[in-house]
């Protein structure tokens, strides 16, 4: 699985679980953590044993409490600029994977831990976790991604408080807005979350990588979304999965899917 020095990552049963292990840092995303993101996410393009990747962070207090402040504090606006767009590129990365990606927040999920939980397809938190975007106490805006994703999930104008109060907000709060999927116990946080990619991973995968790609285009403001429903849609007819799919619906028995 290749050597990390800030992650930790362990895949049993098709399911591969990246863990931020800086819990001393309160799992801060730093450069060096970033890269390795990256880096564990290529694993998972390239991987075909794994099905399905849940993002979280060590430790009970934080999923990932923001970024590394010691390292923004150097930034100047050239390297500031470069430093965004990687990050959004790496993101990036997670949102358009064809694999399904949960994040399970644990804890606080602020600034770049916010937005690399809304990088994930779905969210599910633990009832003691915190979600905000405070940069503006540190004179600056999200750069990996927030002021596009929260809008688009919460809502503007609430997401326009939360990044001009920087406040934070509790679990239940995020679930009403439409943050998080699930709120959950602590110690139900990973059973949740493996149930719900379980569930996903007995379905055609072809089928699932082309929800994702269609409800990707949904907000790319270049792409059509409807003819790409339309493309993905005649990709799937051409499949095996297809076939074996409506066979087994009529046939009254359990589809047996292959990724084809």
């Amino acid at each position: 699985m290749g050597t990390y020095e800030n992650l930790l990552l362990n895949i049993q049963d098709g399911i591969l679980t990246i863990t931020i292990n800086r819990a001393d840092k309160m799992n801060a995303l730093n450069i060096d953590t970033v890269r390795e993101i990256k880096a564990a996410m290529q694993q998972v393009y390239d991987d075909a044993t794994i099905k399905g990747v849940i993002i979280t962070g060590a430790g009970a207090k934080a999923f990932v409490a923001g970024a590394d402040i010691a390292e923004i504090a150097e930034l100047s606006e050239v390297n500031a600029r470069n430093f965004a767009e990687r990050g959004q590129e790496i993101f990036g990365m997670i949102e358009q994977c064809n694999k399904p990606v949960i994040a399970a927040v644990n804890g606080f999920a602020l600034g770049g831990g916010c937005e690399l939980a809304m990088a994930c397809h779905m969210r599910v938190a633990s009832t003691n976790a915190k979600f905000g975007q405070p940069e503006v106490n540190l004179g600056l805006i999200p750069g990996y991604g927030g002021t596009q994703r929260l809008p688009l999930l919460i809502g503007r104008g609430k997401a326009m408080e939360l990044m001009m109060t920087g406040d934070m907000i509790s679990a239940d709060e995020a679930k009403a807005l439409g943050l998080v999927n699930h709120v959950v116990a602590p110690e139900e946080l990973f059973t949740t979350c493996e149930a719900i990619l379980q569930k996903i991973m007995g379905k055609a995968p072809l089928a699932i990588g082309l929800v994702i790609e269609c409800v990707n285009a949904v907000f790319d403001k270049e792409e059509n979304g409807y003819q790409t429903e339309a493309n993905s849609f005649a990709r799937c007819c051409a499949s095996e999965d297809f076939v074996e799919g409506t066979n087994a619906f009529l046939e009254k028995r359990k589809p047996a899917f292959k990724g084809l």
